[in-house]
């Protein structure tokens, strides 16, 4: 989405290019994917030690692939990222590469040790905001406009709060597990109020960035959908029905990434 929603920016403004437009996109889906790997086999070996009177058979036959499968599909999704980065470096330069250097050190250190101490929000808005757009800008046009910082801060607050309902569903899991999420140090009420906060400030950020006149008017829809689905989220409260409001969420991060790439396409 915020990869898509810099590209709607540098149509806009006439800077558009393919070649590293594709390539932006395929890094991005890349290393997402491989995060949600890492996660799986980091979460795979607490299980284990934990329950370590399983044995290591018996544990991995829960799963449908091996330890050892998980980390050569790691290996391979970041190189297939990596040299799919490596095609915008022509344009952006070498800074695209500390970026992208960057993103696989996170995405290790987010499931590792950083959402373990409540910092997984704030990397979210630095990985899903910032880092994205301000990556695909360099990419695709070598300068990064002003727009692009409010832009940035937007789409991270955004994709904030699928992290929010997910540590909402999690969060005596979590805390059994030594996980402290910001659910788990500050409590549910926080989490709705956190939940709704990052969709309001997300379409804030959208209305400097585009101008109140478009952007009210816009993002009043996507305001309303993300209240209806915060909604959902303290009726169900806990379990597995949270999954819809995970749902719901994904697709409310879809519509504010359309509005916001109609809005630039359109103006």
């Amino acid at each position: 989405m915020p990869v898509v929603v810099a590209l709607a920016l540098l149509w806009r403004r006439g800077n558009f290019a393919l070649t590293p437009a594709l390539a932006c996109i395929a890094f991005a889906a890349l290393m997402q994917i491989a995060a949600n790997f890492i996660n799986d086999l980091y979460d795979f070996r607490r299980g284990a030690d934990r329950e370590d009177r399983l044995g290591p058979e018996r544990a991995c036959a829960q799963g449908w692939i091996t330890p050892r499968a998980m980390m050569c599909g790691i290996a391979l999704t970041i190189a297939a990222a990596c040299a799919a980065g490596f095609t915008a470096v022509a344009c952006g330069g070498w800074p695209l590469v500390a970026l992208g250097a960057s993103c696989v050190v996170f995405a290790f250190l987010y499931t590792t040790l950083l959402s373990y101490i409540g910092l997984g929000d704030v990397l979210v808005w630095v990985f899903f905001g910032f880092v994205p757009v301000a990556g695909t800008c360099l990419a695709v046009s070598g300068t990064i406009p002003p727009e692009a910082w409010w832009v940035g801060a937007g789409c991270g607050l955004a994709v904030g709060p699928l992290l929010v309902v997910n540590n909402f569903r999690d969060c005596e899991q979590d805390r059994l597990s030594g996980k402290r999420t910001l659910i788990v140090a500050f409590g549910a009420r926080f989490g709705l109020v956190f939940y709704v906060l990052q969709g309001f400030s997300a379409a804030i950020c959208a209305g400097i960035a585009l101008g109140w006149a478009l952007g009210l008017p816009l993002f009043g829809i996507y305001c309303a959908m993300h209240l209806s689905a915060a909604r959902s989220m303290w009726r169900i409260r806990r379990g597995r029905a949270l999954n819809r409001v995970l749902g719901a969420t994904s697709l409310n991060i879809m519509l504010y990434g359309l509005l916001f790439s109609a809005a630039w396409l359109l103006e």
